[in-house]
């Protein structure tokens, strides 16, 4: 990797990283591209020589949250699966076991809240806002895919209609969770409670 890519690599990090701390300060409204500069120690044109708009860095960074729960939660898998507890445990020990590696928290909540309610405003955001939603969507499928693939367990389903219903719940859920003010590991029980339950009427075993 070149130094300017290196360069270019951390200057989006920061940025990224700046926008996460603004919003926890000021929501996605109040959050500008200035404010987000200013805390990342950047001008205006580093911010529009990385990102064309203050809605592309928020998509990005919803996106990372996402993909950093994505990757935490396909480690576990990994983790169970070489230990040999897929294809023993129930099905709401195993989201538990599963889902305690998630890492969500009221922020990221917060965030991909009003991300959504942005994408909800308009119609350009919203397209952008479903495609990022539909290859996290695809991602869910291929964890779902890697603990069925070995005939024990089975779904009543094509892996990404599940996983399109397991996010649904999962966001439901922990949004008004959020709402009613649990906290960061009460969210977590909660989400993990609502797709065990989902998960017993999906699962079959094989005899």
């Amino acid at each position: 990797m070149s130094t300017s890519t290196r360069s270019r690599e951390n200057t989006r990090a920061r940025l990224l990283e700046a926008a996460a701390l603004v919003f926890a300060e000021v929501g996605l409204d109040g959050a500008s591209v200035e404010a987000v500069c200013e805390r990342a120690g950047f001008t205006r044109g580093a911010f529009y020589s990385n990102f064309a708009s203050k809605d592309q860095l928020f998509l990005e960074l919803a996106t990372s949250v996402a993909e950093a729960r994505l990757a935490s939660v396909a480690a576990r898998v990994t983790e169970l699966a070489s230990q040999g507890v897929l294809d023993t445990s129930d099905p709401v020990t195993l989201v538990q076991q599963v889902m305690d590696s998630a890492g969500d928290d009221r922020l990221s909540i917060m965030l991909l809240s009003e991300i959504r309610i942005r994408a909800l405003r308009d119609p350009a955001f919203g397209n952008a806002y479903l495609a990022q939603e539909s290859a996290l969507i695809d991602s869910i499928a291929a964890i779902i895919g890697r603990v069925t693939d070995g005939g024990t367990i089975g779904i009543g389903m094509d892996a990404r209609t599940a996983a399109r219903l397991l996010s649904i719940i999962w966001e439901g859920t922990t949004v008004r969770g959020a709402m009613a003010g649990l906290d960061d590991d009460q969210l977590r029980q909660a989400g993990s409670r609502e797709l065990g339950r989902m998960v017993e009427l999906l699962v079959t075993r094989a005899d």
